[in-house]
């Protein structure tokens, strides 16, 4: 997983949303490409990758909410930050519906409040931005290019899609060196929402219990590993220092396989070598039922092809629940 460009030794290097899913094994690829990483912290998770890995000692820490943009300017300045990678976000769909606002705050302001403080930090010399598949709303015409309108219509979804148009309204209206990212259904060892698919069959699988859906099970996704999102967001700031054109330019990180739910809870339980079956319980509400993303321009813009199959990044995933549990290999 290491690269071999010298292109992040001792680059200072700003993350925010670093306690999340996609932060921890981020800031676990910089550590070993020899960034000098200054992380973002709002809520202290001991149980996060970050903490419980021990990369937290190596690196310095900021507290404080994505939207204080005094603290977000004053980071940058002290830290003569160089690149900046933007991943803090509220992101569970069951949360943005029943508490819209926080989310809309944290997504579409935070989003403009350090982009903001970016421009007025003349130092910085790339912002990645992540956006979501999500951004994209329900589409007709699958899979979705970069092309596709960006019409989310629920507040996750919404979010999303705003912090991707001002995201691209700061490259256009100021030349501001950002890229964004666009990325399927992360998944990966580090995820402590057990409301996911992944995360909660294979932790009910460990237990002996049967894995639970909440939806009807037949929604299709496109699942992304996150040890692939970490190298993907680390490739398009590198090509972004050496490629000012991509400035504004949005890019889907994708595996491109179709899978519903359902296919993807027997695939884990088949990997487990386990004879339970899924409960379906069809309670979800307010999620699109159809949604992939095609790769192409990545793979024809920046070179970028994904590390791991997705039997792969599950195994993976799987060793890694395996020994946060303590479960017997």
């Amino acid at each position: 997983m290491n690269n071999t460009t010298p292109f992040w030794q001792d680059r200072p290097t700003f993350i925010t949303g670093a306690t999340g899913l996609l932060g921890g094994w981020l800031v676990r690829r910089l550590l070993n490409l020899r960034a000098e990483v200054v992380c973002l912290v709002r809520d202290w998770v001991p149980q996060s990758e970050l903490v419980r890995s021990g990369l937290l000692e190596q690196v310095r820490i900021v507290r404080g909410p994505i939207e204080d943009q005094a603290l977000l300017e004053r980071t940058l300045g002290e830290y003569e930050i160089d690149t900046v990678i933007h991943l803090a976000a509220q992101t569970i769909v069951g949360i943005a519906n029943r508490n819209p606002l926080a989310t809309l705050e944290t997504n579409i302001a935070g989003t403009w409040r350090l982009l903001e403080a970016c421009r007025r930090s003349p130092k910085v010399q790339q912002i990645i931005v992540a956006s979501s598949d999500k951004a994209y709303g329900d589409q007709p015409a699958l899979p979705y290019d970069e092309h596709t309108p960006l019409q989310g219509r629920h507040p996750y979804d919404v979010s999303k899609a705003c912090a991707d148009l001002i995201a691209h309204a700061y490259a256009v209206t100021y030349n501001l060196p950002v890229a964004i990212t666009r990325c399927g259904n992360l998944y990966g060892g580090g995820d402590l929402n057990w409301n996911r698919i992944v995360p909660g069959a294979i932790r009910a699988i460990l237990r002996g219990q049967r894995p639970i859906i909440r939806s009807d099970g037949l929604s299709v996704r496109d699942y992304f590993y996150v040890e692939d999102g970490a190298a993907a967001y680390t490739l398009l700031a590198e090509k972004l220092a050496a490629q000012p054109e991509l400035r504004g330019e949005a890019f889907n990180f994708s595996n491109e396989i179709q899978i519903t739910v359902l296919e993807l809870a027997s695939r884990i339980l088949a990997l487990m070598d386990s004879t339970l079956t899924p409960a379906v319980q069809n309670e979800a509400s307010n999620e699109i039922q159809r949604q992939y993303l095609s790769a192409a321009k990545a793979r024809q813009k920046l070179g970028w092809t994904p590390l791991f199959t997705l039997d792969a990044g599950l195994r993976r995933t799987i060793a890694w629940y395996r020994d946060f549990l303590g479960a017997t290999p």
